[in-house]
């Protein structure tokens, strides 16, 4: 960039950092946001505060930093809602994406960190985990609002408790109040906090880890959302056609209650019943490799089935207006050099939908990891060396802030009619 371009970025991180930091109550808290934000965006492989200070040259006063992102009393909702405001202005989001990622350490004195299971290392480790949402459309996402996920073992009043870490939540500063809930909660606990703002999304996208959950499914529907969620292969349906039928009555006690007369299958057992001739090939975007797009990138293709079913369980059942189950959208990966299906979502979008848009709206989750990727390589999200409740959501948060002003910037450079990468 030229020495005018770099002034007219630093210019632009300043007003962003204004309008952010805004709703703070002292000076000092607004001037050390705008440092502890452009600390984030210089270059450097670490992003904890130390080497963040060492090279902001005189702004680099690494106990202002500290005290600013650790312990400074600011709430960072606030931030959060001034960031989704600027997202839903700027990309129009079509879907809430629900995730979550681990920040890997090696000891055991950070808030909530526990041996548990993060895709981030694909196995149980010792780690933090964060969940969090993202405003997403094709071309563009962000990280608006985030939790802390606190494991049984953190939880005072679990039967799972570990005394060595409930005697650490002091020290950590986590709030009495603060208990473990499942990370499908914490989704629906942000998605009300985001409507709070005034953030409406019809559409709400999850992998299997929160699509498994009926109770996660229920919770969107009560709010008025559709879904688009990723499902284990192991999810018990009947096939849509399927009618509940009742035993004649033989005019004594309770007339029979109409039952599904067989057992529910699996969904994948229901998609290899479809047949591989089901399977019809779908192109939903063009990658970032070179191949033989439009824009001479490689095609994103694949082959997909979808059926018509409804899903099983006791809490669908609990939830159904009568015997018989709601119907739902069945869609399943299957390339064409595979066995059997790879990959499963479910959906109650309307009926008669085409089959591409599911796919399309299924596969916007990619957007999220592409999200992670940015904020833990180049923005420093899994840096922070602190310990406590706070100074972890506060970090996220400021990270967060970053990766929406780059987000902003490639917006607005972009060439008028094309999708920035």
């Amino acid at each position: 960039m030229t020495p005018d371009e770099i002034a007219s970025v630093r210019g632009e991180l300043e007003d962003f950092a204004a309008e952010v930091f805004e709703p703070f109550a002292r000076d000092d808290q607004r001037r050390w946001g705008q440092v502890y934000l452009r600390g984030l965006l210089t270059d450097g492989q670490r992003k904890s505060v130390e080497p963040m200070a060492a090279r902001l040259g005189e702004d680099g006063n690494r106990q202002a930093m500290a005290h600013f992102v650790t312990t400074s009393p600011w709430d960072p909702a606030h931030v959060r809602a001034r960031l989704a405001w600027m997202m839903e202005a700027a990309i129009r989001p079509t879907a809430v994406v629900f995730d979550d990622t681990g920040f890997l350490k090696d000891g055991d004195a950070s808030a909530c960190v526990s041996r548990q299971y993060t895709g981030t290392a694909g196995k149980v480790t010792n780690c933090q985990v964060g969940v969090s949402l993202h405003l997403a459309s094709d071309h563009a996402s962000a990280a608006v609002d985030w939790r802390l996920f606190l494991p049984k073992t953190w939880d005072p009043g679990s039967e799972q408790a570990d005394p060595g870490k409930v005697a650490r939540r002091v020290a950590c500063a986590i709030p009495d109040d603060v208990g473990h809930v499942e990370k499908w909660q914490l989704a629906l606990d942000m998605l009300d906090e985001t409507r709070s703002w005034g953030i409406e999304v019809p559409l709400a996208i999850a992998d299997a880890g929160y699509g498994d959950a009926a109770a996660f499914r229920l919770g969107l529907q009560a709010r008025g959302l559709n879904y688009v969620v990723g499902i284990s292969s192991t999810m018990s349906a009947q096939p849509g056609e399927a009618v509940p039928v009742a035993e004649p009555y033989r005019g004594t006690g309770r007339p029979p209650v109409p039952k599904y007369p067989d057992k529910p299958q699996s969904v994948k057992q229901l998609v290899i019943a479809a047949g591989r001739k089901a399977a019809r090939p779908v192109q939903w975007r063009e990658g970032s490799r070179p191949g033989k797009g439009r824009s001479g990138l490689r095609r994103m293709y694949s082959r997909f089935v979808i059926l018509r079913i409804r899903p099983a369980g006791r809490e669908i059942v609990r939830a159904a207006d009568g015997p018989a189950l709601p119907e739902c959208w069945l869609l399943a990966e299957w390339p064409a050099g595979e066995a059997e299906p790879v990959q499963f979502w479910l959906s109650d979008l309307p009926s008669g939908m085409p089959l591409t848009t599911l796919v399309r709206l299924a596969k916007l989750r990619w957007r999220i990891e592409h999200d992670y990727r940015e904020m833990k390589q180049a923005l420093g999200l899994a840096h922070f060396e602190g310990r406590t409740w706070n100074g972890w959501h506060h970090h996220v948060t400021l990270v967060s802030a970053a990766h929406v002003f780059c987000t902003l910037q490639r917006l607005a450079r972009a060439p008028k009619g094309t999708a920035p990468a």
